[in-house]
C-alpha cells in the first residue's frame, strides 16, 4: 500500500504524536517514522501497527493533537458486530503502520464519550485529521473495505 505515506515535502517537519499508553506528546521528525519512534516518557512503541486501547483523556489528546490521522472505532464487548470486526480492524493497522493511527475505545466503559459525540450506533468507525473529524464509517467491515475508507479520505 505504497499511496499511505508521509508528504515528502514535509520530511523535516515534526509530528506530535500522543502516547496511547501513558498519554505523553512527543514530537517525532516526519523522516523518523519509519524507525519505530518510541514514547519519550514510559518507552513504549508510537507506531507499531498495533490497535491502542485508549481511555477518555487519551482519546481526547489523540484526536485533538496528533499530526497522523487517527482512526477511532468505538465499540462494546457486549455487541457481536464489533468483536467480529475487530480482527479486520487490526487486519488494517498492520497494513499502515506509520500513515494512520488505530485505535479504539470501550463505550460501554466510556458512556459519555458517546453522548458527547452522538454515536447512536456501534462498531463505529471516525476518521480525525488534524484534530477536525473528517469522516466516519458505522457497521462491521472487512479490512479491505476501512483501507478503501481510508484511500477515500486521502489517508
Amino acid at each position: 500500500m505504497g499511496e499511505f505515506t508521509a508528504d515528502p515535502a514535509r520530511q523535516g517537519e515534526a509530528l506530535r504524536l500522543t502516547c496511547a499508553t501513558c498519554g505523553q506528546a512527543n514530537r517525532v521528525p516526519q523522516a523518523r517514522l519509519a524507525q519505530g519512534p518510541r514514547c519519550g516518557s514510559c518507552g513504549e512503541a508510537l507506531l507499531e501497527g498495533k490497535v491502542a486501547e485508549l481511555d477518555p483523556t487519551t482519546h481526547d489528546k489523540m484526536t485533538r493533537n496528533d499530526g497522523l490521522p487517527v482512526l477511532v472505532d468505538y465499540w462494546a464487548p457486549w455487541c457481536g458486530p464489533c468483536r467480529a470486526m475487530a480482527p479486520e480492524f487490526a487486519k488494517a493497522a498492520k497494513a499502515l503502520p506509520q500513515s494512520v493511527r488505530f485505535a479504539k475505545i470501550n463505550t460501554q466503559d466510556h458512556p459519555k464519550i458517546s453522548t458527547r459525540l452522538g454515536i447512536q450506533g456501534i462498531p463505529l468507525l471516525i476518521l480525525y485529521k488534524r484534530g477536525r473529524e473528517v469522516a466516519r464509517l458505522a457497521g462491521s467491515r472487512p479490512a479491505a473495505d476501512i483501507l478503501a475508507f481510508l484511500r477515500q479520505h486521502r489517508v
